[in-house]
């Protein structure tokens, strides 16, 4: 057990030819697996009965909606799902549409084409972007200069950066964001993670240099208002209030033309519909808890009620916005804040699901790049492989076992980024010291 602990704290055993393997396989396999749905389908649906997709059915057949002059429509779900069955056959599943009408002229534009070039669309240039955006995030990272004891410590961080950013010829940083499980997670169900996690990826690094383009990609978060919880909590925390006020005014902006576009009454519809979100998807679990990744599931899951995974769920919220708003004010590195942030997104919500576990990418990256330059305090390298692997596995052992992987993972990072931020002090220069 001593060995195990000192393994986990040193992460000696995360080498970089062990990412480079495992990383390989899970790509390998996941490449195999979507050439498999898609050689055994029948052009719409996968072998199962399922669009091929399958969430993004949803999005389809509420851009059709929106083509046929029904923007309402989608958001009553026997309707919804009267028109799933119109495209994709009567034997689909039903795939419900729980996005704001922000998201609707999106849809629409996507349904004017067939659908599974709209799908290779959707999927292609959101992954792209994420990509694009991870790293932009490691480019922003550079090694500071080696000097005093631990040179060698240092240089050999430094050297992993090079690698990490793909300075020499390995480029593993672009193995390891490809291959990130919940990439694939995403593109079985044809979702949109790729594109939350490069909004909020892109507004983070463009915080500081062009506050007013990060307040507009910040806005845009708007469609999945759930991850945006905790955003203007930071912004103020850390006077950002010219970010804060392009947000604001964008979000304002966008709500003004979805309603000079579709009425009012999308957004009465929308209201409406958020009754059976909350009920059918959230209280109940008909998505299944071992999908949602929450305190709020994990109660439930474990046969808690209703009010008690609210409460249990309200205090991580408070408690993750506490911590938040301490890390933004404060003067640790601005990589600690940007990855508790991407983390805090996730916790504090009761609606996140594994295809959500995308925004964990860029935190995984900001925490990697801010390491490998200054040196990793202990457990980091373990946590962060942790927060690289858990998304392979969260659902299928919470389904066979009722033991949550994902929401531990993430709070034990949370908590190392805390405690480094608690342990650094900013000497004169500005340059902070690793953690002892």
């Amino acid at each position: 057990m001593t060995g195990l602990i000192d393994a986990l704290r040193s992460g000696a055993w995360v080498s970089r030819e062990r990412m480079r393997l495992v990383a390989g396989l899970v790509l390998a396999a996941g490449l195999i697996g979507a050439a498999f749905l898609i050689v055994t389908s029948n052009g719409l649906s996968d072998r199962f009965g399922r669009p091929l997709g399958t969430d993004f059915s949803n999005v389809y057949a509420a851009g059709t909606y929106v083509l046929d002059g029904e923007p309402a429509a989608p958001f009553d779900p026997a309707g919804q799902y009267a028109r799933e069955q119109a495209i994709f056959g009567s034997a689909t599943p039903f795939y419900g549409w729980h996005y704001p009408p922000f998201f609707l002229g999106l849809a629409a534009l996507l349904a004017l084409m067939p659908y599974g070039l709209a799908l290779a669309v959707w999927q292609g240039m959101t992954f792209a972007l994420y990509l694009l955006t991870i790293r932009a995030v490691l480019a922003k990272a550079a090694p500071s200069p080696v000097r005093g004891a631990g040179q060698s410590a240092k240089a050999q961080s430094a050297a992993d950066l090079s690698s990490l950013k793909g300075g020499g010829q390995e480029r593993l940083w672009l193995l390891l964001a490809a291959a990130y499980p919940a990439v694939f997670i995403n593109l079985g169900h044809g979702h949109n993670g790729f594109l939350t996690a490069a909004l909020l990826a892109a507004a983070l690094t463009q915080i500081d240099r062009r506050p007013v383009l990060s307040g507009i990609l910040f806005a845009c978060l708007a469609y999945k208002p759930q991850f945006g919880l905790l955003i203007p909590l930071a912004l103020a925390a850390s006077g950002r209030w010219r970010v804060f006020a392009a947000a604001a005014v964008t979000v304002i902006v966008m709500a003004a033309a979805v309603t000079l576009a579709f009425g009012t009454g999308v957004w009465t519809a929308f209201i409406a519909s958020m009754h059976f979100t909350r009920v059918v998807v959230l209280e109940q679990g008909d998505t299944g808890w071992q999908k949602i990744q929450s305190v709020f599931s994990v109660v439930r899951m474990w046969g808690g009620s209703v009010p008690l995974a609210y409460a249990v769920q309200g205090i991580v919220t408070l408690a993750v916005a506490a911590a938040l708003a301490w890390l933004w004010h404060g003067q640790a590195a601005f990589p600690l804040k940007a990855a508790a942030l991407a983390i805090g997104c996730i916790l504090a919500t009761p609606y996140s699901l594994d295809y959500d576990l995308m925004l964990l990418a860029p935190a995984i990256a900001y925490l990697a790049a801010d390491a490998l330059d200054r040196g990793f305090a202990p457990y980091e390298r373990s946590a962060l492989a942790f927060l690289w692997i858990v998304p392979l596995i969260a659902r299928s052992v919470a389904q066979a076992t009722f033991i949550p992987l994902a929401v531990p993972t993430m709070l034990f990072a949370f908590g190392l980024v805390l405690h480094r931020a608690m342990t650094e002090q900013t000497p004169a220069g500005g340059v902070l010291r690793p953690a002892s």
